[in-house]
């Protein structure tokens, strides 16, 4: 192999986590990082996403994770003179049964205790923060003020960007093919164009996470899953500068302002893994009507556009961030895998910061990740960890044979 073919870090993934990962790991000191994409930067699921961005979550790591990424996300123009479109909206997150409302008022004491500013709202109070919302049908839920959303074109044009200035090498339409190994540690990959000398590699990818695994003989329980979003006409209700978002939480479908009107997204649980390749109307339409009771306003609204995507979940909900570890229970030395666990706007960009600090430093100050390794689940994909309770409402297996 000649210089031009080695490299001090291979990033496998141009989405949200491997974009801004090898941003991190570039200004870290390594001086040549390069990203393999098999197709264009941001192809995936990171321009398809609905761009939700919330420090409200269920266990004290993601807590940290969402309030680290919003943080970033607000300095991202002062670091690269480029951002993701980041406005703060405000974030409700509804009870609707009396057990929805024990559950979350014991998750915001424990995001309290993290350092979030949260606070649980009456059924009256989260009207008065959100007026579109129904008189009857819930119990108010928990809000955080500083919660918001990104523009997800904006996002991949920003981490591009970013990726660029940092002199990270972009190598799009190159498809990973394998890892070199020698006496257990990495020495190189195979890609469609060649191989590439590395003694550093970062797998992501997010809902191809599994499949890049495979190729590099590992078993990684992360999958993928048909995720919808649509948005409505526009309606004088909705053409207002700040609206907090809502998540229906017990329903798996959440809404926020977009062009006018409102932008809704969900997920059916009772579907098999695997591939999007077309949108589900009759339950798009199900979920539209769940939405017309919980937001009047909307009722009658017809859809602007409408498009549907193969988003990543792991069966805890929870991030994978640790060393590659085979179906054996052997580590390849070198190689850390990262994945959002369906949440890339949201932690996006702290997964990738800790995901870079543990290729550069072998250890981050961000999180404890002790928990958050491959050993974590088992043959069957199952985890020993309980799943993080905001999420939507995905399979609780990562398996589509």
């Amino acid at each position: 192999m000649t210089v031009e073919d080695s490299a001090d870090l291979v990033v496998v993934g141009a989405g949200t986590i491997g974009g801004w990962a090898a941003t991190f790991a570039a200004e870290a000191g390594l001086k040549r990082v390069v990203v393999l994409e098999r197709g264009l930067a941001g192809g995936g699921a990171s321009s398809r996403a609905a761009g939700i961005v919330r420090a409200q979550g269920g266990t004290p790591t993601t807590v940290q994770l969402g309030r680290w990424t919003i943080d970033f996300y607000r300095s991202q123009q002062a670091r690269y003179g480029t951002d993701s479109g980041f406005r703060e909206l405000g974030y409700l997150i509804l009870a609707v049964t009396a057990r929805d409302e024990r559950e979350g008022r014991a998750r915001v004491e424990m995001q309290r205790r993290g350092g979030l500013d949260v606070s649980w709202l009456g059924q009256a109070e989260a009207r008065r923060v959100n007026p579109t919302l129904a008189e009857t049908g819930h119990r108010g839920g928990s809000y955080a003020a500083t919660d918001g959303a990104i523009d997800p074109q904006r996002n991949v044009q920003a981490y591009s960007l970013a990726m660029q200035r940092t002199g990270v090498h972009l190598r799009e339409r190159t498809a990973f093919e394998g890892l070199r190994l020698r006496r257990g540690r990495v020495v190189g990959v195979d890609t469609g164009n060649g191989p590439i000398a590395t003694e550093r590699v970062l797998l992501t990818g997010g809902p191809s996470l599994r499949s890049v695994g495979k190729l590099a003989g590992l078993r990684i329980a992360a999958g993928g899953a048909r995720h919808q979003i649509a948005v409505t006409e526009p309606h004088p209700a909705f053409e207002v500068e700040r609206q907090p978002m809502v998540f229906d939480l017990g329903r798996g479908l959440y809404w926020r302002l977009e062009e006018g009107g409102l932008l809704f997204g969900m997920s059916n649980p009772d579907e098999k893994p695997g591939v999007a390749r077309e949108i589900d109307w009759p339950y798009l339409r199900r979920m539209q009507r769940r939405l017309e009771r919980m937001v009047p306003a909307a009722r009658g609204l017809g859809l602007r556009k409408a498009w549907c995507a193969t988003i990543d979940f792991t069966p805890d909900h929870q991030p994978i961030l640790g060393p590659a570890i085979t179906p054996g229970g052997e580590r390849i030395g070198g190689v850390t895998i990262a994945s959002p666990g369906g949440h890339g706007m949201m932690w996006g960009p702290a997964v990738a910061r800790v995901a870079a600090d543990l290729v550069v430093h072998g250890r981050t100050e961000l999180i404890d990740v002790t928990e958050l390794g491959l050993d974590r689940f088992d043959a069957k994909g199952h985890s020993r960890l309980a799943a993080d309770p905001i999420a939507l409402p995905f399979p609780l297996s990562a398996d589509d044979e």
